[in-house]
């Protein structure tokens, strides 16, 4: 209950006092009515998802930090809302080497129930290095979605291919050619498991690794500006504050692919310091891929939220240096009942 207001404060005043306390029991009843645990993935695992008749998919996860009222205020009365965040994704024109992730948020009226009743969209692909200045437009057409924990509310992650206006897929775009060997096989059942290693930095330098100046005796490119940890050995796998280095990057991202509903088999520190795993799998046909690049993205925007930098490059440091790789494990129904 609201006070009356005394002679020495203004009516203004008062009204936005009334104003704060509305908007925080706002925020609160929206707060305790998100669920602890995620929906799974559409439409694949329709069966598991939590659904209201009001609001549809509910993202499971609140922003990392929220750390103002007002900001707690602001994604409680969008939770309560009717619209839905969808945070369509492409990969740019540098390809799908993991380091050139694209993405912009399109809101919906409702939520859609399958990938099929997403909209198609469109982007300017001569400021991605994708099409010419004078013919830039570039489709993008939704092909998988799963809920985004990265948000509070309705939102979900929709990863996209690129489109000519007629339809056809750009250069860049694989995926387009790859569903299509994939169709007409559904009975071969084939199952990928893939292994990704990737790499943490911060200003230019691996995570675990001193900063220095000193150029590598072998590299002629003053972009090498860092020394040398301990050698390898004791960082595979490893716990301690000196020889596991980004452990909380990768707890954040192991809880945002789970929460999305991807099928994450594992996670471990690798044998180079700065250097983690994590595994997506086993996934049917092209769904391995389409949910290796929704785990890509999710990593660049933890990283995002920590100030480091995470590189996919299968060699990032010269020498006798533990590679990155992305080994890939494959079966198909009668090779696993041989």
């Amino acid at each position: 209950h609201a006070a009356i207001p005394s002679t020495h404060e203004t009516m203004a005043t008062f009204a936005l006092k009334l104003l704060v306390a509305c908007s925080l029991v706002v925020s609160s009843v929206a707060f305790l009515s998100t669920p602890a645990f995620p929906a799974r993935t559409l439409p694949q695992q329709a069966s598991s998802q939590r659904l209201t008749p009001s609001l549809g998919l509910r993202s499971p996860i609140l922003p990392a930090k929220l750390s103002s009222s007002s900001r707690r205020s602001i994604n409680g009365a969008l939770s309560l809302s009717a619209k839905v965040k969808a945070e369509y994704i492409w990969i740019g024109g540098r390809g799908g080497g993991g380091d050139d992730y694209r993405s912009k948020t399109r809101i919906l009226n409702k939520m859609p129930s399958s990938v099929e009743d997403l909209p198609l969209w469109n982007y300017d692909g001569s400021s991605t290095g994708q099409a010419p200045g004078e013919d830039s437009e570039v489709y993008l057409k939704p092909a998988f979605m799963c809920p985004d924990p990265t948000r509070s509310g309705d939102a979900i992650l929709v990863l996209c291919e690129m489109l000519n206006p007629d339809m056809t897929p750009i250069p860049t775009n694989t995926r387009t050619g790859a569903a299509k060997i994939f169709e007409g096989h559904e009975a071969e059942e084939p199952w990928f498991g893939i292994e990704q290693e990737y790499t943490l930095f911060q200003d230019g330098v691996p995570l675990g690794w001193p900063k220095s100046g000193a150029r590598p005796f072998d590299a002629t490119s003053p972009l090498y500006q860092f020394g040398y940890p301990g050698e390898q050995g004791p960082y595979y796998c490893g716990v301690g504050f000196d020889v596991s280095f980004g452990r909380n990057i990768m707890e954040e991202h192991l809880d945002y692919c789970l929460a999305a509903g991807l099928e994450i088999g594992g996670t471990n520190g690798e044998v180079m310091p700065g250097q983690w795993e994590y595994q997506v799998g086993p996934c049917v046909g092209i769904d391995a891929g389409d949910q290796l690049h929704i785990s890509r993205y999710l990593l660049h925007k933890v990283c995002e939220e920590n100030g480091v930098v995470v590189s996919f490059d299968p060699k990032p440091i010269p020498g006798n240096w533990n590679g990155a790789g992305c080994h890939t494990n494959f079966s198909t129904k009668k090779m696993r009942e041989d």
